[in-house]
């Protein structure tokens, strides 16, 4: 598939719902946090009424790593799932939009002492996030107690591209392109931490079948170099919405251990069982509206 071409002035008519995206983003960034809440459940119910390709994506998903529920227990997880993810654009652009300092009332941060014992150590760490609706919120929850820097994809739209990264860049101490590998480990050398989320499915090159909840999913293999290539210690990070809705817990867990321990399966199935744990906890904040299962084996047919 051929790369759009966008084009170079940003005031451009093909922008223009860039621009209005931003501009709501920033205004939802500024409601009152009830106001956030009923917005964003409207947004995630109507979505889950009319995104059907992404309601099956996710009822397949969750058939797939629950099937231990009934049919009637997973449609009821699905459409909070959405609601979840729709409350998730409120708070992401929450993160984006506002000084974190505003928050810190509305979070607990346990664990933190694994992360000044990695730390402590000067080789750096690589942080392990997961695609929760709370993703970028908790990166910025995050930075009211640990400097990091992000690895994150670039956004096809120019516009959106530069919003995104300058609002991650005030929050984080470098954004970094996912394809930089050497910018990634030069970071952690410095000793910086890195967070990085390995839980998608980036294709077969990049990946080993290991379980997740059970099913062989393609888990990148690229966790478990990085840590090989710097040295530096990998740290579990969970970051909740708690149930009243208003508050947030992250917590570090100690380190993975015998990480790299130069199986590649093995390794990436480390990285999966804590994600899954991580999940267990809140499933419905987890992003299952993506094809997690979309890369194969060979000779299996696709789920979706």
């Amino acid at each position: 598939m051929a790369k759009k071409v966008y084009p170079a002035n940003h005031a451009h008519p093909r922008y223009w719902g860039a621009w209005l995206g931003i501009a709501l983003m920033r205004l939802g960034a500024l409601l009152p946090w009830r106001a956030k809440l009923v917005l964003g459940r409207t947004i995630g119910l109507l979505s889950w009424k009319l995104a059907k390709r992404r309601r099956h994506i996710t009822d397949t998903n969750l058939a797939l790593c629950f099937p231990e529920l009934d049919d009637r227990q997973r449609a009821a997880l699905v459409k909070k799932t959405f609601v979840a993810n729709g409350i998730g654009i409120l708070e992401t652009a929450t993160g984006w939009c506002r000084d974190p300092e505003h928050l810190r009332h509305r979070v607990a941060f346990r664990g933190t002492e694994h992360m000044d014992r990695a730390m402590a150590q000067g080789k750096g760490a690589l942080i392990i996030g997961i695609h929760f609706s709370t993703l970028d919120l908790g990166g910025a929850l995050h930075s009211l107690f640990f400097p990091a820097d992000v690895v994150y994809r670039p956004h096809d739209n120019p516009v959106f591209e530069d919003f995104m990264t300058r609002a991650r860049r005030g929050i984080f101490g470098a954004a970094i392109d996912r394809h930089d590998l050497r910018g990634v480990v030069r970071r952690i050398k410095s000793g910086h931490a890195v967070w990085y989320s390995p839980d998608q499915d980036f294709g077969r090159e990049a990946s080993v079948f290991a379980p997740f909840f059970g099913v062989p999913a393609a888990s990148i293999k690229l966790t478990a170099k990085i840590a090989k290539m710097t040295g530096a210690l990998v740290m579990p990070l969970m970051f909740h919405r708690n149930p009243d809705n208003r508050t947030y817990t992250l917590e570090y867990l100690p380190p993975l251990e015998n990480f790299p321990s130069g199986d590649e399966v093995a390794d990436a199935a480390q990285v999966n069982a804590f994600i899954e744990q991580a999940i267990r906890r809140h499933p419905e904040q987890y992003l299952w509206l993506h094809r997690r299962f979309k890369t194969r084996p060979p000779g299996e047919r696709s789920f979706y």
